[in-house]
C-alpha cells in the first residue's frame, strides 16, 4: 500500500551541493508533510537508496556521476514518482509534459515547484505510472554507446548493487554467472555472453569462454607447467586461465 499523503517519503539525488540543498529547503516550505528521508550526490547512491529506502518521489537531477538520471528513473520505473530537475532543454521537457514523469528546471523556480508538489500531490493515491514511453522518447540518440555500469547481484537471500569498477571478474558457473569483487563473490542470472555485449571491452577482457576480467586487475600473466597461460591478479590470490584463442591480449606484456 501506497504511503498516506501525510506521510510521503521522498529522496532527493542531485550531484550540486548547493541545488540539492536549495531543493530540499523548498520542498520543506511547500510540502511540509513530505519526509526527505534522504539524498544522493550520485547516481549510484541514487540507486541504492531507492532499493533501502523504496520512497514515494524521486527528484532526479538528469545528469549525474555514476549513473544518470535517466538510468535511475529505469530502475524507479512502476515503484515511486519521478521527477527531473534539468537544464532547459525543449524536446525533453514535451515528454515530460505528457504527466508520466514531471521535471523542475534550473535554477529552481518556486512557482514551478509548486505546481510539481500539486501534481504529485493528486497522484500519490494511485500507482506510480510506467515509464517506458516517456525515457524512450527522451533518451540518448541511437549510435551514442552506453556501457553496463552496475549490476543487481545475488548475496545469499539479499540482492546488492554492485557497480563495475568494484568487479574483479566474472566467471560462468552452471546456470549463474558468478561476479567476483575484492571482498567476496556473488550470483546473476545474466549470461557471459550477454555481459560481453553490454559491458566496456576496453575495461573487461575475456579470456576464457567462461572468464571475463577487469584489465585494471591485472597484475601480470605467467605460465603453469604444463604451458598454460595464467592470468595473476592484483591483491588476490585467484588465477584465472587464457584460453589459446586470447593469448594475443597479452603479447605486449
Amino acid at each position: 500500500m501506497r504511503a498516506a499523503l501525510s506521510t510521503a517519503t521522498a529522496i532527493v539525488a542531485e550531484d550540486e551541493a548547493t541545488l540539492r540543498q536549495q531543493l530540499v529547503e523548498q520542498l520543506g516550505q511547500l510540502w511540509p508533510e513530505l519526509d526527505v528521508i534522504a539524498e544522493a550526490s550520485d547516481g549510484i547512491q541514487a540507486l541504492r537508496l531507492l532499493d533501502d529506502h523504496r520512497p514515494d518521489v524521486l527528484f532526479l537531477d538528469i545528469n549525474m556521476p555514476g549513473a544518470t538520471g535517466m538510468e535511475v528513473a529505469r530502475q524507479a520505473n512502476g515503484r515511486a514518482r519521478v521527477v527531473f530537475v534539468t537544464a532547459y532543454d525543449e524536446h525533453a521537457v514535451a515528454a515530460f509534459e505528457q504527466g508520466a514523469i514531471d521535471y523542475v528546471l534550473k535554477p529552481i523556480s518556486a512557482a514551478r515547484l509548486f505546481t510539481t508538489v500539486s501534481r504529485l500531490k493528486e497522484r500519490l493515491g494511485t500507482p506510480p505510472a510506467r515509464l517506458d514511453a516517456v525515457l524512450d522518447r527522451v533518451a540518448p540518440p541511437a549510435g551514442s554507446r552506453s556501457y553496463l555500469r552496475w549490476i543487481n547481484a545475488s548475496v545469499g537471500q539479499n540482492l546488492r548493487l554492485i557497480t563495475v569498477d568494484e568487479i574483479v571478474y566474472f566467471q560462468a558457473d552452471n546456470k549463474y554467472t558468478r561476479v567476483v569483487t575484492g571482498d567476496g563473490a556473488a550470483l546473476i542470472r545474466k549470461s557471459l555472453k550477454e555481459l560481453v555485449e553490454e559491458l566496456d571491452p576496453q575495461l573487461f577482457w575475456q579470456i576464457h569462454r567462461s572468464t571475463l576480467v577487469n584489465a585494471r586487475n591485472i597484475a601480470g600473466v605467467t605460465r603453469d607447467f604444463r604451458g598454460r597461460m595464467l592470468v595473476k591478479l592484483k591483491n588476490s590470490d585467484d588465477t584465472l586461465l587464457v584460453s589459446d584463442t586470447y593469448t594475443h591480449l597479452f603479447r605486449q606484456m
